[in-house]
């Protein structure tokens, strides 16, 4: 995620994943999303790893001062991802006083407060993936995945009660990432050397297109590859733009909530903020000092935190398959289910318009109420229909 690392994505799509769907590569056929009903916390096996209640879901926002850390509570951030030369010990009595928690590198500090319940995670170097600098100036080669095993064995060692974090780059699934060195036969090596891998991709200021709002759903694509390599055990999180980085443009609030939720759709279980910004000027907090955004990232977050007990239940044994009006703007869904209630997530998975029609098998429902849309919709023959606007977000709530 650091700024010399931006690219686009081309991912291979996977049709079907436990508790998601994914139709991104423009297929017309109809989508369907099934899963099991009973859900455990993925940190379960982590005595001081992130919180394990159902309404918990991991918000972080990446290398930024803990004298910032009341700021972002107050707009939904719940954790810090890295502390810069850290961590330090000021820095975790901060977050402390805060009450935020954080995930850092394990240093002499780390090791004497292995009974911190600051840190709910350990992490490796980031983006090892990508070409590394060499001390003598320039570039050399990725980190190879053997040291990256190494690495999470001898951090298991010291401390296996808190789960190992990994960030890798925008090549997880963009042969054309030029900053990429791994190859990518790496990738499933990468995956294999931590328990929370995450990725990523900045479509709009990061991946050096014009239109780069095009390619929002390369985010998608991404959380799609690593979870095909980490298979259905895999934890995946994702990072998300928020501000200009190096470039001279950068994403709205409308297109950041499109990529948090379009990762979140795909499968991830954790979100990241990133907040620097470097163009005209560097500014660590760009996110809190841009109104519109801190704004639009604020309403992300709550609905995200209002909504974690459903995001984090099973998705029951109701299918629910998709079809799009217009066979190169698929629909992709997540499902969830709750006390009998029936939960859809969509979004439209390109920059164009569409219809899509939602069919329910052996559902027993009477209305379709959209999720702070203050509409609601027609349920008819066991299905419903709604309009989306390029890279639309939906929430259907579903009442037997």
């Amino acid at each position: 995620m650091s700024s010399s690392t931006h690219s686009s994505i081309t991912a291979l799509c996977v049709m079907t994943l436990i508790l998601m769907v994914g139709a991104c590569g423009g297929d017309a056929s109809p989508s369907a999303a099934k899963g099991n009903k009973d859900h455990v916390s993925p940190y379960a096996s982590w005595p001081n790893g992130p919180d394990t209640d159902a309404a918990h879901f991991p918000v972080g926002v990446w290398l930024q001062s803990p004298s910032n850390a009341e700021a972002y509570r107050q707009i939904g951030v719940n954790l810090y991802v890295g502390l810069w030369k850290g961590p330090t010990q000021a820095q975790l009595d901060a977050l402390t006083a805060a009450g935020m928690q954080t995930i850092c590198a394990l240093n002499d500090v780390g090791r004497q407060n292995l009974n911190n319940s600051t840190i709910v995670a350990w992490m490796h170097g980031d983006e090892p993936d990508n070409a590394q600098a060499n001390p003598e100036g320039g570039w050399g080669g990725a980190v190879p995945p053997a040291s990256i095993q190494s690495d999470y064995d001898s951090l298991r060692t010291v401390d296996p009660s808190r789960p190992i974090w990994l960030n890798l780059g925008q090549g997880v699934a963009n042969d054309e990432w030029v900053g990429r060195a791994a190859p990518r036969e790496d990738y499933p090596e990468y995956v294999a050397g931590t328990d929370i891998v995450s990725f990523d991709v900045y479509p709009v200021s990061g991946i050096r297109k014009d239109d780069g709002e095009r390619f929002l759903w390369y985010v998608a694509k991404g959380v799609d590859s690593l979870r095909v390599w980490g298979g259905e055990e895999a934890i995946v999180w994702n990072v998300i733009e928020t501000t200009r980085i190096n470039s001279d443009h950068g994403p709205t609030p409308q297109q950041v909530r499109t990529e948090v939720w379009m990762s979140i759709i795909h499968g991830s279980q954790g979100i990241v903020y990133f907040a620097h910004e470097w163009n005209p000027v560097f500014r660590e907090a760009r996110l809190l000092e841009d109104e519109a955004m801190r704004q639009g990232v604020s309403a992300i977050n709550e609905q995200i935190h209002r909504l974690a007990p459903i995001l984090n239940a099973g998705s029951g044994n109701v299918e629910v398959s998709v079809v799009s009006s217009d066979p190169q703007v698929p629909v992709d869904v997540m499902v969830r289910e709750v006390d009998g209630e029936l939960y859809v997530f969509a979004v439209g998975m390109r920059l164009a318009s569409t219809s899509a029609t939602f069919s329910i098998d052996g559902a027993k429902l009477s209305r379709v109420t959209v999720v702070d849309e203050d509409r609601t919709l027609q349920f008819e023959a066991g299905a419903f229909t709604d309009h989306f606007d390029p890279y639309d977000v939906h929430i259907y709530h579903l009442s037997r």
